[in-house]
């Protein structure tokens, strides 16, 4: 049996891979979905507290939350994949240079 390292809960939460073998497709996606939820979350509620403090119509706090909501969304689902290509191209080549190791 391998020895799991053991995470933070964050790290575990935002991106549970050592980084020493390539995500998968699944793997990929799922860290990218999670990040595209879970940080507009909060700056959309950021957003309804200065709505809220403004008095802001409804229409347009309808509008401000969509648009922020979406904008996290799009930002954030970018930087995740960001971080799971760099973490796949760090991973590949980690394992090609042991490789290299293991034929000489």
């Amino acid at each position: 049996m391998q020895n799991q390292p053991r995470y933070t809960f964050v790290r575990r939460v935002l991106f549970p891979y050592s980084g020493e073998e390539p995500l998968s497709r699944t793997q990929g996606l799922r860290v990218i979905l999670l990040w595209a939820l879970l940080f507009p979350v909060p700056v959309s509620l950021c957003t309804l507290a200065v709505c809220i403090a403004e008095a802001f119509t409804w229409h347009r706090t309808a509008l401000l939350l969509l648009f922020t909501f979406l904008s996290g969304v799009v930002i954030f689902s970018a930087l995740a994949w960001f971080a799971v290509s760099m973490s796949n191209r760090a991973a590949r080549i980690h394992q090609e240079k042991r490789a290299r190791r293991g034929n000489r």
